[in-house]
């Protein structure tokens, strides 16, 4: 049986043009994060392939996704008076998205130290981060319940992550630029931080309301979808219109 041909000859000879091109304007990004993975990576040894960084990361929110499931595989235990999830299990999985976060900001610096950056490369960082960015958001969810974020709402939520990681690289595809956004480095701090509260608190904190009888799963959801639609998406179809339409260099 003859196999499948997923990449045409324009694609494979695109492949031989690529070059990795990206813009970070995060402060925290570039004046935090960036020199201490640049010192990090000077830790591993050169034998050490990108793609296996990049693989372990990536597992390491799998094993959130596993952990978190086997405890709350119907999101329900957020809906009783005391949630059924073990404490231990939130400070396991801020570590690992601490570390996948990590991992993923040092395996692009380990290629390039190594000499081994390339098209083939970025395409397995992206396509798991495209994995990882639907498992992060599910983690969120086991901490709401179905009472306070019902499913039709944890489907819009996790929709509105994929469109934003989507989008960016439409806009990718169309200027040749990369443009890392803002949201992602806070995100990771944001959601692990989220996560050690909830081992020292307990996760019935996210059951209060605040004002208006906002829920914590109110101001999640906000957060998540307002800032697509306001800081995210516009910026994007912006820059693609004034590249491909205009002509302009953005």
């Amino acid at each position: 049986m003859m196999g499948i041909k997923y990449l045409s000859q324009a694609h494979l000879k695109g492949f031989e043009r690529y070059k990795y091109n990206s813009i970070d304007t995060s402060y925290l990004s570039v004046y935090i994060m960036h020199p201490l993975w640049n010192n990090c990576v000077k830790l591993l040894p050169k034998w050490l392939a990108p793609n296996i960084i990049t693989f372990i990361g990536f597992l390491l929110t799998v094993v959130n996704f596993l952990l978190i499931a086997y405890y709350d595989w119907d999101f329900t235990a957020a809906n009783n008076e005391e949630n059924t999830i073990p404490s231990w299990v939130w400070s396991v999985a801020a570590i690992n998205i601490l570390l996948y976060y990590n991992l993923d900001g040092m395996d692009g610096k380990q290629a390039r130290r190594t000499g081994t950056s390339g098209p083939l490369g970025e395409l397995f960082d992206h396509g798991l981060d495209s994995y990882s960015a639907g498992l992060i958001p599910i983690y969120m969810f086991s901490l709401f319940g179905t009472d306070d974020l019902p499913p039709i709402r944890m489907f819009s939520v996790l929709w509105t992550v994929f469109l934003n990681f989507y989008l960016t690289h439409v806009e990718k595809y169309n200027t040749g630029v990369m443009f890392l956004p803002w949201a992602y480095d806070v995100t990771m701090w944001g959601v692990s931080l989220t996560m050690f509260i909830t081992t020292l608190l307990g996760p019935s904190i996210w059951h209060y309301r605040i004002f208006f009888d906002l829920s914590m799963a109110n101001m999640f959801e906000f957060v998540l979808i307002g800032s697509g639609i306001v800081t995210s998406h516009p910026i994007i179809l912006k820059n693609i219109y004034m590249y491909v339409k205009v002509g302009k260099d953005i």
